[in-house]
């Protein structure tokens, strides 16, 4: 019984390693059970578009029903939240470094 078991096993292993699933998450090499999901964007225009469509969505879901969608505009909510953090920060540093180079050409 726990041959056949082990067999079966295997056959399924060897079936996932053929076709190659589990493509879409990575593991997060920093944190324990948590994935990584790469999403292809043409710009950050079309990023920043994306953020704010998922927000609408879920403006408008919580002003129809808010009791029925609320874990779903959570978990929308949640994505927009995490597709800003870094861009957001490189764009300051942009910003900043624009100001310094315009305080710089007005001297001039």
């Amino acid at each position: 019984m726990k041959l056949e078991q082990r067999e079966i096993m295997e056959d399924l292993v060897e079936l996932i390693n053929k076709i190659n699933y589990f493509k879409k998450l990575e593991p997060d090499p920093k944190s324990y059970n948590q994935f990584n999901l790469s999403l292809k964007m043409a710009s950050y225009s079309e990023l920043n578009l994306t953020i704010a469509s998922l927000l609408k969505t879920s403006i408008c879901a919580l002003k129809d029903d808010p009791s029925s969608t609320g874990m779903d505009v959570l978990l929308l909510l949640e994505i927009a939240l995490q597709m800003t953090n870094d861009e957001m920060e490189l764009l300051d540093e942009l910003y900043k470094v624009s100001s310094e180079m315009r305080k710089v050409s007005m001297k001039d």
